[in-house]
């Protein structure tokens, strides 16, 4: 199963080079540029772990891709993607969202099903790395 979150969610992986793209085109916009990673990557897991503080007034992609490069070696085996945020007065929220690395192996999500009173069916979505220790998800 492929995860598909965020903006290119149903592309295939962007190259390094198109990431660059990217990252510059949010630079351009004077677009705050994050980097954040997990290993529980639920569609309403909304928080996940900040690498370093986001990246106000950049000019060059290069220091940007540097981290992207660290936080990939640091965390082989989570799911990395970038964030744009923009502050501007009245919009002061996420422009775009992707993901840039994802572990070897993507186990995919069940739906579970129960009956509640009434008759009434509830449904929750598990992924299946949540079965192993946080950390020890996607080892």
């Amino acid at each position: 199963m492929r995860l598909t979150q965020g903006t290119f969610s149903f592309l295939p992986d962007l190259t390094d080079e198109q990431i660059a793209a990217q990252v510059q085109y949010f630079l351009d916009n004077e677009w705050a540029v994050s980097l954040e990673y997990t290993d529980d990557p639920h569609p309403r897991n909304i928080y996940w772990e900040m690498w370093a503080q986001p990246m106000f007034d950049l000019v060059s992609v290069l220091p940007f891709m540097d981290e992207l490069q660290k936080c990939r070696e640091a965390w082989l085996s989570h799911y990395v993607r970038i964030s744009a945020f923009d502050n501007r007065k009245g919009w002061e929220s996420l422009r775009s969202m992707f993901i840039v690395q994802r572990p070897e192996i993507e186990p995919g999500f069940r739906l579970e099903r129960t009956v509640a009173a009434g008759r009434s069916m509830t449904y929750a979505t598990r992924a299946y790395a949540a079965d192993r220790p946080v950390g020890e998800r996607y080892q």
